[in-house]
């Protein structure tokens, strides 16, 4: 029995740790924007027949606008943003940044569709963004060169962004980097500010979008593409001039790795349990030599082949199925403990409880059979006989 319940331990325990641990990186990954896809003009970089297809036009403000009017599927929230400079200088009185902040022109909704968490003060409000207003968002990085780190100093003062004087109404939490650059040294600025200041002909302004059910991404995706091609006139034979990049790429990866895992991890649970039901075998077969006598007398008294096979394989199953629930406790205390440890959600593995209960069925029912066949094919008069 413990032998049993050491190996459904490690087959429960092992596939709810795999699923704690997914579940707690794909809390992280929509809390990094992983449920959003973003819309951008055709990179052109793909080849064919050693000729480079042509790159896309920029989508311009009106496009943009219209899109975040037009694209109304369930739950998605629509912004806009564009990048204005790539190496500003944010100053607060003789204090300064090296130049090396990005300057990014955004909507209401830019924050939230981007995974931003404000700590003090708050975002635009869309009157803001309409008017153009001078108020600044700035992020962490530019708290500790400016306010020596403290958040509420800057909230309310004035910084120079370039030689435009902007007010702070937001200061934003950490999100770190990623491997092109820090989301921590960004300042932003109203929309309509950044076209007002930094907008030209041929700008390029970011659609970016997300959804409350990451599931629905391919639906809402194949809802934009719609949408975006009618915007852009295009006609029914000709190709995208824009492309849909979604940003759970990198879960979707983790996902098929586990999956890969889940079935290493059967796989050698599955020959622990191979093990246990070879030792159970034996122990079984040793239980009908020892009760020879025992299985005479019952069929003297009338016991068919029947009630003794019965007999002996639902005592060979009781016997997993006790190892199989005590290894189903342990699996799931280990499960719940790799949740806490990683700080993310715990889900009862169900399927994987059901899975450790057939297992135990299964090893039972196996290791059993022949010592219940064995035994319930003994003659009883040989049997009465048998010391």
């Amino acid at each position: 029995m413990l032998i049993i319940a050491v190996g459904i331990t490690c087959l429960v325990g092992m596939l709810a740790a795999i699923d704690a641990i997914l579940f707690s990186m794909s809390s992280s990954f929509n809390r990094m924007g992983a449920n959003s896809f973003s819309v951008r003009p055709a990179s052109g970089e793909a080849q064919r027949g050693g000729r480079r297809e042509r790159t896309g036009d920029p989508i311009d403000f009106n496009q943009a606008m219209k899109f975040k009017e037009k694209f109304d599927y369930p739950t998605a929230k629509v912004s806009i943003n564009t990048f204005c400079k790539w190496n500003s200088e944010i100053k607060n009185g003789n204090v300064k940044t090296n130049p090396n902040v990005r300057l990014v022109g955004i909507d209401e909704n830019y924050l939230d569709a981007s995974a931003y968490e404000i700590t003090v003060g708050r975002n635009f409000s869309p009157i803001e963004i309409n008017n153009g207003d001078h108020k600044v968002i700035i992020g962490y990085d530019v708290t500790k060169s400016l306010f020596d780190g403290i958040p509420e100093k800057a909230l309310g003062k004035i910084v120079n962004v370039g030689a435009t004087k902007y007010k702070v109404i937001g200061v934003l939490a950490t999100k770190g980097s990623s491997m092109t650059a820090s989301h921590d040294r960004r300042v932003f600025i109203p929309l309509l500010n950044a076209k007002r200041y930094y907008g030209y002909a041929d700008r390029n302004y970011s659609l970016l979008a997300s959804i409350s059910d990451p599931t629905r991404m391919d639906d809402a995706v194949a809802d934009a593409t719609g949408t975006m091609r009618n915007i852009r006139r295009l006609k029914a034979k000709d190709k995208n001039d824009f492309e849909i990049r979604k940003s759970d790429g990198i879960l979707e990866t983790l996902k098929d790795m586990t999956t890969e895992l889940r079935i290493a991890t059967i796989a050698i649970a599955l020959m622990t349990l191979l093990g246990a039901a070879i030792g159970l075998m034996n122990i079984m077969l040793v239980s009908v030599t020892e009760r020879t006598r025992e299985i005479g007398v019952r069929k003297a008294l009338g016991a068919t082949r029947f009630n003794i096979l019965f007999q002996f394989l639902s005592e060979a199953v009781v016997i997993t199925m006790l190892g199989g629930i005590l290894g189903i406790i342990l699996g799931v205390i280990i499960g719940y403990l790799v949740a806490y440890f990683f700080k993310g959600p715990f889900v009862v593995p169900y399927k994987w409880i059901a899975l450790g209960i057939f297992v135990s069925l299964v090893v039972g029912t196996i290791s059993g059979l022949y010592p219940a066949l064995k035994a319930s094919r003994l003659d009883p008069i040989d049997s009465l006989r048998y010391e």
